[in-house]
């Protein structure tokens, strides 16, 4: 059983975060046009404080809250400013007109993109030629996307 759960593991968080990014970038092109963004983003994330709490409620620390603060590092702040800035970008991008369809791929493989070389260097991540035949596909696919009918 234990060998399975790993696998369970696997798909079910990437499962978890595909479904939670369409919902996010459904959710985002829903939210209203007069509301103000900062009005909108201290709400959405005073309830993402909220849901955060229930989920570490049903996952507790092993060794206590205030010892888990104490394994925190630098990571997590820029987190909180790469969140929001996520945020604020999208809702300024469909506000802006952006389809749905459209922004949501072009940002994520342009992300990509970039990660490639973080990946590599910083992470040591190795790709292979199936890899790097990916990523040419992912720069035709932006040509397509941004082509001019």
């Amino acid at each position: 059983m234990n060998e399975k759960r790993p696998m369970f593991l696997f798909y079910t968080s990437i499962t978890l975060a595909i479904c939670s990014s369409a919902l996010y970038h459904f959710v985002a092109k829903s939210t209203p046009p007069n509301v103000n963004f900062p009005v909108s983003l201290m709400v959405t994330c005073a309830a993402a404080l909220v849901v955060t709490w229930i989920i570490a409620l049903l996952f507790p620390a092993d060794k206590g809250f205030a010892a888990e603060l104490k394994n925190l590092n630098w990571a997590s702040f820029l987190l909180a400013i790469a969140i929001v800035g996520i945020e604020f970008g999208f809702l300024l991008t469909y506000r802006a007109g952006w389809n749905l369809g459209i922004a949501a791929v072009l940002t994520n493989v342009v992300a990509s993109l970039i990660l490639v070389p973080v990946a590599i260097y910083v992470f040591k991540d190795k790709l292979s030629w199936v890899n790097i035949a990916g990523i040419m596909v992912c720069f035709a696919g932006l040509v397509m996307l941004n082509w001019k009918r």
